[in-house]
């Protein structure tokens, strides 16, 4: 098929090899543009932009579809159809109605379950026993379209963002090739989503890395999980704001935001919940027991709740 692919960040990569690999035409390929990043703040392309780089691909980068000329050049790639994954800008009708079989969007959840920005993390936050990949043909409304395939993973005990991106990347990669096969062999049935179920998985804050110890130990451990590598999860101590990658939850209770031992036990509503790897500003990452020989935080410490500006 005659494509254009619509992606930005890592996820949507393997989706892109996959429908290179499987011999489509791809005209060109949407990323949004170029944006500083990392200490340096480097204008620097995002992972599809790179990737289609490297391939030879034709690369546009509009900062909007909304304007005419975005729309005319749209038109005039005279698709089959678009391929949207994790691309991050509104598609309005005149670009969705341009490709011929419409755009198809790879869809990080087991829709009409977290429609929106944060699908993977959302389901991680919830504690949801699965998740999986949607190909959808995509309308108006946010991610409300029609369902083409549908397929589950399970989220185990020890999932995190970064590893359920990745399988669920590798699945998308392969259902939206099965789905285009389908396509061009005759129509592939559309399943409307059921009105029952509907979450949204709302973009994430930088605020919500915050751990909240009025919370479960349980929830706040899904918590690190979830937000790891971005935006992060942290805590304060003496005025730091440190930063927990790794985490347990245990047994026992305590005043709530209490340090109840020496190995950094934290009190929360319900349950211990215990930092594994810490980093301080500016430094590493350490496993806990190298951070308590740099900071000593005595059995009985009170962590505050609220955040700091």
């Amino acid at each position: 098929m005659r494509l254009a692919f619509m992606g930005t960040p890592a996820f949507a990569v393997p989706s892109l090899d996959a429908l290179q690999g499987a011999g489509h035409e791809i005209v060109a390929v949407y990323s949004q543009p170029p944006r500083p990043t990392g200490r340096g703040h480097r204008t620097q392309p995002s992972p599809v932009h790179a990737r289609a780089y490297a391939l030879g691909l034709r690369v546009l980068t509009p900062a909007s579809l909304k304007t005419s000329e975005a729309q005319a050049e749209f038109a005039a790639l005279n698709l089959d159809a678009a391929v949207v994954a994790a691309y991050g800008l509104i598609l309005p009708m005149p670009i969705l109605d341009a490709p011929r079989m419409g755009c198809l969007n790879v869809h990080g959840s087991l829709l009409p379950r977290w429609r929106g920005a944060a699908p993977i993390q959302r389901a991680l936050l919830a504690g949801d026993a699965e998740t999986g990949i949607t190909i959808m043909q995509m309308e108006a409304g946010l991610d409300t379209g029609p369902m083409l395939l549908k397929q589950a993973i399970d989220i185990g005990p020890d999932s995190t963002a970064a590893s359920l991106q990745e399988a669920l990347a590798a699945l998308g990669a392969a259902l939206i090739v099965q789905a285009l096969d389908h396509l061009a062999s005759g129509p592939l049935r559309a399943e409307p989503q059921p009105s029952d179920g509907v979450t949204y998985a709302a973009k994430l804050t930088r605020t919500e890395g915050r751990l909240d110890w009025t919370e479960t130990a349980i929830f706040n451990e899904r918590k690190v999980r979830a937000l790891n590598p971005a935006p992060g999860v942290w805590f304060e101590l003496g005025g730091e704001r440190i930063k927990v990658l790794s985490a347990q939850a245990e047994a026992g209770s305590g005043p709530v935001g209490t340090v109840i031992d020496r190995d950094l036990g934290i009190a929360c509503s319900e349950g211990i919940f215990r930092p594994v790897l810490l980093q301080r500003p500016g430094r590493g990452t350490i496993e806990r027991r190298a951070f308590l020989n740099g900071v000593a935080v005595a059995a009985g410490t009170i962590l505050p709740c609220n955040a700091i500006s």
